[in-house]
């Protein structure tokens, strides 16, 4: 089943919404180039806090005593990162010794999907049709049904479980204990074979009308599944997954404060710090900071260049209601003025970056501004050839 409902618009009500469209568009576009900016000296400054503390980090291979001499110090180290506590998750029962252990919780529900379609009409009007259909799987909350568009489809859940991450409260690094930090960096989760689940104390937060709610309760390998039958799930069935992080060896490097660690703090005030799972030397450390800050800086550059093309599709998004009028040239209007929107958006992005590497890094800044103006020339010729068609 589905549920459609059809909204129109005429030429006017198009019009007047996107010129109020265009306020949104500079907006955006302030955004974007703020980011774009922000993005450049956040590259540059972490790249430096790296590099000074790769200047300073010295190799240190016996922590299993407290180094006074290291006091102060930058330091790679590996180690066995360890704990003699025992994990509790209170509300199962479920414990290990463990770093962490971690609860996440999957609600069987009804989900709403919106398929939209948009046909232009002869006048400058435009008809938009959704579609609205159901299924019925898990979701990683509750869904409420009382937003969906078509009745019949009423969600409940026979227990609200939150997600929850259970922390040792020390975990020592060879003689030096690991701060949160540090600690919370450290992975390699895995299935726990659950075992002594209580299933009493879950009885109670049940949400069922059943005389005997301990039948509602399963457990299976790593999942205690609240629902009469794991293998036919039900719209309100609740299934729990544990997994636990066991102590394993690690690589570190931070600076060394007592028996514990801060990140190093660099001459820019930006800060350093790193933990990698398992035996790695501190060329390779600091060589995956490097690369992680570079795939970083290219994802906010696309992120702000997308957002800077956006912002500008809005502002020139009048021109091709104006054109639709008639509809076949509204879409040529609106697929050039799309491309000269992608085409100023991507220069102004360059030209943003280019600005920012003259404070940054003026060596490199000539090019980019150089690829900015063949990209706005490049604009403009095809601007006149679509005014000439």
């Amino acid at each position: 089943m589905a549920y459609t409902e059809t909204e129109s618009k005429n030429w006017f009500t198009r019009l007047k919404e996107s010129v109020a469209g265009i306020l949104t568009g500079v907006i955006l576009i302030a955004l974007a180039t703020w980011l774009l900016w922000w993005n450049e000296e956040d590259t540059f400054k972490t790249a430096g806090a790296i590099g000074e503390a790769e200047l300073v980090t010295q190799d240190v291979q016996d922590i299993s005593r407290i180094d006074p001499e290291l006091e102060g110090k930058v330091i790679h180290a590996v180690g066995y990162a360890d704990t003699q506590e025992t994990v509790r998750d209170n509300l199962f029962g479920v414990e290990a010794r463990a770093i962490n252990i971690e609860r996440k919780a999957d609600f069987y529900q009804w989900v709403e999907h919106e398929h939209t379609e948009t046909r232009k009409k002869l006048g400058g009007g435009e008809e938009t049709v959704r579609t609205y259909t159901y299924s019925q799987e898990w979701a990683a909350d509750p869904v409420d049904s009382g937003r969906f568009k078509e009745f019949g489809h009423n969600n409940t859940t026979l227990a609200i479980i939150k997600d929850e991450t259970l922390w040792a409260s020390r975990v020592t690094f060879g003689a030096y204990v690991l701060p949160d930090f540090l600690k919370h960096r450290i992975g390699g989760a895995q299935s726990m074979t659950l075992q002594n689940v209580d299933v009493n104390s879950l009885s109670s937060v049940i949400n069922s009308q059943d005389s005997d709610k301990l039948i509602l309760i399963h457990v299976q390998g790593s999942t205690v599944y609240i629902g009469r039958n794991p293998g036919s799930p039900e719209v309100g069935d609740v299934r729990i997954t544990f997994t636990q992080t066991l102590p394993s060896d690690v690589s570190v490097i931070a600076q060394v404060i007592r028996d514990t660690f801060e990140p190093f703090t660099a001459s820019n005030g930006y800060t350093f710090s790193r933990l990698e799972m398992g035996k790695v030397g501190t060329e390779k450390m600091f060589g995956d900071a490097r690369s992680e800050n570079d795939i970083m800086a290219w994802v906010f550059r696309a992120i702000g260049a997308i957002g800077v093309i956006l912002g500008l599709s809005l502002v020139f998004k009048p021109l091709s209601v104006i054109a639709d009028v008639i509809p076949i040239l509204g879409t040529i209007v609106d697929a050039g003025a799309g491309f000269v929107a992608f085409v100023i958006g991507l220069a102004w992005s360059l030209v943003v970056i280019a600005v920012a590497w003259v404070r940054f890094r003026p060596l490199i800044a000539g090019g980019l501004i150089a690829v900015a103006l063949v990209l706005v020339a490049l604009s403009y010729m095809k601007g006149r050839k679509t005014a000439q068609a």
